[in-house]
């Protein structure tokens, strides 16, 4: 058995972002197939909490993996509390759901570094970035 190397990660993370999106795929095109519960129970659990994870860069491995791993509950517990209550309750709903939370949350980090970076330039430039004189 072969130690999971840095190199590696790329090639597990590819293989779990494919499992988890074939999962969301299965469910809101509707097709029947023995592997749509676990890969759709994959993506549940494990979009929210790469999303969640992503946007708390400066916690160590642990801590990162604990908070993510409760707030993808968190998340999936709130998408499906929020579409009973309104009475909208679908599988294909609270896939889709949760696939909008995970991909905003996704987008924050990526958000946050682009106004500082752009706050970054305004500082250098002395405030004047992006004003016509």
């Amino acid at each position: 058995m072969y130690p999971i190397t840095r190199e590696s990660l790329p090639l597990l993370a590819g293989a779990a972002v494919g499992t988890g999106g074939v999962g969301a795929a299965l469910v809101l095109a509707n097709i029947q197939s023995p592997l749509r519960a676990p890969f759709t129970f994959f993506f549940l659990v494990a979009a929210p909490g790469a999303a969640l994870a992503s946007t708390l860069p400066g916690l160590d491995p642990l801590s990162r993996t604990v908070v993510a791993a409760a707030g993808s509950l968190v998340v999936d517990l709130l998408v499906a509390q929020l579409l009973l209550m309104l009475r909208m309750w679908s599988i294909r709903g609270g896939v889709a759901g949760v696939a909008v939370i995970s991909a905003v949350l996704f987008l924050l980090p990526l958000v946050r570094h682009g106004y500082a970076r752009a706050a970054g330039k305004r500082a250098a430039s002395g405030g004047r970035a992006g004003r016509a004189s």
